[in-house]
């Protein structure tokens, strides 16, 4: 079956799209840590991240590290934090979470936004790309 994400990727679910390549897609966190906490993912559906071969990790992470640049251009943070837990979807996913304080980092403090501002965001995150 399916997992959210894939379903995502097809426009089944809908999302706040970031960035997207032949092989990897970048959405917001709909229950953000902070603004701007964004997910990037295989288009390939691969539970665990070190499951992934050798070539697909490093485009995840060199695609990563692309929305990253923009996301830190677009929303005023420190630092861009990146984690990588996979224990909620069976789908690689990397976590990245502009960070001021560490608690935006544990996964403990959410924040909420409205649609338009998701809509904002990711507009913003897009100029950058």
């Amino acid at each position: 079956m399916a997992s959210i994400f894939t379903k995502i990727i097809n426009g089944e679910i809908p999302c706040y799209k970031v960035a997207e390549d032949e092989k990897f897609f970048a959405f917001l966190d709909i229950n953000p840590n902070a603004k701007g906490h964004t997910l990037c993912i295989p288009k390939q559906e691969v539970d665990k991240i070190f499951d992934l071969d050798e070539e697909t990790y490093m485009g995840l992470m060199a695609f990563s590290r692309k929305v990253a640049a923009a996301l830190e251009k677009a929303i005023d943070c420190k630092r861009i934090g990146m984690s990588v837990i996979g224990l909620e979807v069976p789908h690689v996913h990397v976590h990245l979470i502009p960070l001021n304080e560490m608690k935006e980092a544990t996964f403990q403090h959410k924040v909420a936004l409205e649609k338009e501002e998701f809509e904002a965001l990711a507009s913003a995150i897009q100029s950058h790309m």
